[in-house]
């Protein structure tokens, strides 16, 4: 693989002028298509096949009117004043008969007639159906509801709005997430010693950022997709674009440092190593991303497809817009000579071999750290563990759900409406279930009984604060009833209640009908069961795919169950910490969250894909440099120190820039958004500063030469990708012709 990759590189230096003139001619059609045929995002996280789901296609068919989306109109007047008040009632009213003349509204309540107010009378809610879904209710109705409530705002009341169709939309680009951008672009200048070399990952990055983003726009107008995927695609493609850059650019600096060295043999060569584990690398993420699929829940399969086409385009970059860029710069990325003890002095090495890190850079902190961890790795390695099991002990109580309205910034209207109705009606009001029965199976002259049997059945759970008289469908073959618990929506004892009600379901079926327990609340405890199921399948093909990608890379056994042992170590520290945030509720004033809740349902599986493409980016780094050198020396010892010498720079530099991008996302508004930036920024730092640049040393050096072992039936079978660069040519020194090693790696293979 390296001698191809040689060829590429080599290639793309070439003929950098029609390399940079396709991407950015790409980068302009997909953009053109992406801005102008854009589809619409939904809100919703929906899974065919769960009970809340079929109750709600149940409605479309048999009861639309009663399956369009609602906007939630909450009121408040002033304290000790009323809603009844004559002033305050004439007041809705006008506002209420503005908003039944809003294109799409079918019906509107009237909070006085419907009695739907406080014991007080100061707290009330009109509700708005609309005859669209509610992720299909246009942004121009929702904005001319809020305008039809000024009479109202008028005289002194007080407006929210909640409700499914006011599911409060995902924005990014603010100035968190900038800082997360100038963050890495400051690492980079640390790590690369130049300004300009620091601003040619973000600038590539960026490319191939614009490019996805933009295609999932585009894709967006023929498959169903959640706001969510596009701002995952954003957040993964922008972090790993600009450490996948870093990579290569930073290894092409390290062989410049050579004044004999050849500009464009040295990019060759950068993209046949550090390309070859970019590669590599970059494959581990994509498959993992495209794992996703085997959940079998659609959204989180667009998802992790929408950041895996994000992820390939940052590969490709890499290894083709990268080398062009860096040919069209040339000299000027040369590093200025350092002055050594012995300048003259040269490296004995095996052909094509690099000079050695502690050769290069005498007493660099990588070298130091890395005689550290080796000199005593058993007690480095139970040190580590058991710290890591310590940060895991609160994913003992994971919870799983969706983020009600409580979640939202406290400024919100939805979160400012979600308190309103809890003050006035009690915690549960938030979490209202809808009871649907099917009566189409029961005799016309049984529904009426049945239907009535029912509610008084589900009124005499202790769980339930209320329950609403039925209301039917046309020919009476459907009927909805909501149910009102007595705890929040995220309390697990509403959650219990749910199972409870579904309980009542064999009751109806003798009868001849169907229950479903549907609703928003219903819905999320649904997925989250769902994914939960889904979650110990996923585990197992990722760990496995780690152990047969690795094995490989390295032709070892033993390296790929540690770096599948150390990835369990990193998700079930970073779970730890995020159910320690979000759910426990610390730190809440530090990260801006509104209320401790579930962890987002799909969090978990999302971090796991995540997390172990982005292990394995440093696992094959890190181990590809001891290799390298245990290929050339066959001292393990040493392979061990000089690996983490030669790439812990860079590796290091990489989890910071990971970090700082996952990290700006933590301040975004979106609780979903905020709780995936906090744990793959948590999960990055700690894979990378714990497990790879500690404990994976540490393990390396107690197992000696046995971490090279494959045996010999494994070793005729298994193919040599060759990610070290061992059969690359031998350098091209500065202006001699760099045909000679062109024509030596395409004879190579």
């Amino acid at each position: 693989m390296a001698s191809r990759l040689y060829t590429w590189g080599l290639w793309a230096a070439r003929r950098r002028g029609r390399v940079i003139a396709v991407w950015l001619l790409l980068l302009a059609v997909v953009g053109g298509l992406g801005i102008t045929l854009h589809g619409k995002v939904t809100t919703q996280f929906t899974v065919p096949g769960i009970e809340s789901q079929r109750a709600q296609d149940l409605l479309e068919e048999k009861f639309p009117e009663a399956a369009g989306g609602t906007a939630r109109v909450v009121f408040a007047a002033p304290e000790g004043d009323r809603l009844t008040a004559p002033e305050a009632e004439a007041a809705l009213g006008v506002s209420l008969k503005k908003a039944a003349r809003i294109s799409g509204v079918v019906r509107v309540t009237d909070p006085v007639k419907s009695r739907a107010l406080s014991p007080d009378q100061r707290i009330g809610y009109a509700d708005v159906q609309f005859e669209d879904e509610a992720a299909d209710v246009p942004q121009s109705s929702k904005d001319a509801l809020s305008e039809a409530m000024a009479e109202a705002r008028h005289a002194g009341l007080e407006v929210e709005f909640g409700g499914s169709a006011m599911q409060r939309k995902t924005e990014v680009g603010g100035p968190a997430e900038i800082v997360g951008v100038v963050v890495a672009f400051a690492v980079l200048a640390f790590a690369l010693s130049s300004l300009v070399a620091a601003g040619l990952p973000l600038l590539t990055a960026l490319v191939g950022v614009a490019i996805g983003v933009l295609g999932v726009q585009f894709t967006s107008r023929f498959v169903e997709m959640t706001n969510t995927a596009t701002v995952l695609a954003l957040m993964i493609g922008l972090a790993v674009g600009i450490d996948y850059a870093l990579f290569i650019i930073s290894r092409h600096r390290e062989q410049l440092a050579d004044p004999e060295q050849d500009v464009e043999d040295s990019i060759a060569r950068a993209v046949a190593t550090a390309g070859g584990a970019v590669v590599f690398a970059g494959a581990t993420v994509i498959i993992a991303l495209a794992a996703l699929a085997v959940t079998g829940i659609p959204f989180l399969t667009v998802m992790g497809l929408a950041a895996a086409a994000t992820v390939l385009l940052a590969v490709l970059i890499a290894i083709n817009l990268v080398p062009a860029v860096l040919a069209l710069f040339g000299e000027r990325l040369r590093p200025r000579p350092r002055r050594t003890k012995d300048r003259s002095a040269k490296v004995s090495q095996e052909p094509g071999a690099r000079p050695q890190e502690s050769e290069r850079t005498p007493g660099s902190w990588g070298l130091v750290w890395a005689r550290a961890v080796t000199r005593k790795p058993l007690l480095v390695l139970v040190s580590g563990v058991i710290g890591l099991l310590a940060l895991a002990v609160p994913a003992r109580d994971l919870r799983l759900g969706l983020p009600s309205f409580a979640s939202q910034p406290a400024d919100s209207t939805q979160h400012k409406s979600y308190d309103l109705l809890t003050e006035g009606f009690g915690a549960g009001f938030n979490a209202t279930l809808t009871a649907v029965v099917d009566t189409d199976g029961i005799p016309a002259a049984e529904r009426t009984a049945t239907v009535t049997g029912l509610r008084e059945t589900l009124a005499a759970d202790p769980g339930v604060a209320a329950v609403s008289p039925p209301v039917s469908n046309s020919d009476a073959t459907l009927t909805v009833v909501a149910v009102v618990p007595k705890t929040g929506p995220d309390a697990p004892a509403t959650t219990d209640l749910v199972h409870r009600l579904r309980e009542n379901a064999p009751g109806v079926a003798k009868a001849g009908g169907t229950l479903y327990i549907a609703g928003l609340t219903a819905a999320g405890i649904d997925v989250s069961n769902k994914l939960s199921d889904a979650l110990p399948l996923f585990v197992a093909v990722i760990v496995i795919l780690a152990l047969i990608l690795l094995t490989i890379a390295f032709r070892s056994l033993l390296v790929p169950v540690k770096a599948a042992l150390g990835f369990l170590l990193s998700i079930a520290a970073s779970l730890g910490a995020t159910v320690w945030v979000f759910q426990q509720g610390h730190l809440n004033g530090l990260l801006d969250v509104p209320s401790a809740g579930p962890v987002t349902s799909f969090l978990p599986v999302l971090l796991i894909g995540v997390l172990f493409g982005l292990a394995m980016d440093y696992e094959v780094f890190l181990v590809s440099r001891m290799r390298e050198h245990h290929e050339h020396t066959g001292d393990a010892a040493g392979a061990v120190v000089q690996g983490v010498a030669g790439s812990g720079r860079v590796v290091s530099a990489a989890a910071l820039i990971m970090a700082a991008v996952f990290g700006g996302f933590v301040f975004n508004d979106d609780p979903i958004i905020k709780s995936i930036g906090f744990a793959l920024a948590f999960g990055v730092l700690v894979d990378a500063f714990v497990v790879r640049m500690t404990l994976v040393p540490a393990v390396m050096a107690l197992l000696g030469h046995r971490a090279w072992g494959l045996p010999r039936r494994l070793d005729g079978i298994i193919p040599d990708v060759d990610i070290e660069g061992a059969k690359l040519p031998p350098r091209t020194a500065s202006g001699d012709a760099t045909e000679t090693g062109l024509e030596r790696a395409a004879a190579a293979h």
